[in-house]
């Protein structure tokens, strides 16, 4: 008898399983492959500070002395040269946020050159279709290395944030000259 109510037991299971198979919708068709999506980054807008002040204006050089009279005529007074004015010495400050320098020059391109060479734009970002702009501020060691990065400015896109954060980390051996803290500015933009 027992072995009947066990064998009842499982066919009473195995056929509640089965409707309930049949009452599941059938599974959707796969999702086609997503076209792929790039990503651009754009160096910053060039500053009046970053470009290099125009050379001063060429020497005039002084025209011969006119040859001498004969002594009947009246010696002329000389002309004196007009007075050039001095080449301007100062130079804008450079763009900054929040006191900090914007990385600029050979250190902004090369490292826009490295984050380009690496994946940058997370695919559930591009998939949903987030754009933004991530201002961070970066901590160089001597060697022009990024020691950590964080976000002063959000994209407002936690997920954007997080990127630019980690993609930053992994700068290395930016030129000498850069700053040691220094702003760089990370767009997400899609085309």
């Amino acid at each position: 008898m027992r072995f009947h109510r066990f064998h009842a037991a499982l066919l009473c299971s195995l056929a509640l399983h089965a409707a309930a198979l049949l009452l599941l919708p059938p599974p959707a068709a796969p999702a086609r492959a997503a076209v792929p999506l790039q990503a651009r980054l754009r160096p910053p807008p060039v500053t009046p500070a970053a470009q290099e002040p125009p050379p001063p204006p060429p020497r005039e050089e002084a025209a011969p002395p006119p040859p001498e009279k004969p002594a009947t005529a009246k010696p002329k007074p000389e002309k004196k040269a007009p007075a050039k004015p001095a080449p301007a010495r100062f130079k804008e400050p450079p763009a900054s946020f929040n006191g900090y320098p914007v990385l600029a020059g050979n250190a902004a391109r090369s490292a826009f050159s490295q984050l380009a060479r690496q994946p940058l734009y997370p695919p559930e970002a591009i998939a949903r279709g987030l754009q933004g702009e991530v201002l961070l501020l970066l901590f160089l060691d001597a060697n022009g290395n990024v020691q950590a990065a964080r976000v002063e400015r959000s994209s407002g896109q936690p997920l954007l944030d997080q990127a630019a954060v980690g993609a930053a980390r992994q700068l290395k051996a930016l030129p000498e000259g850069a700053p040691r803290e220094a702003i760089l500015p990370v767009r997400f933009k899609l085309d």
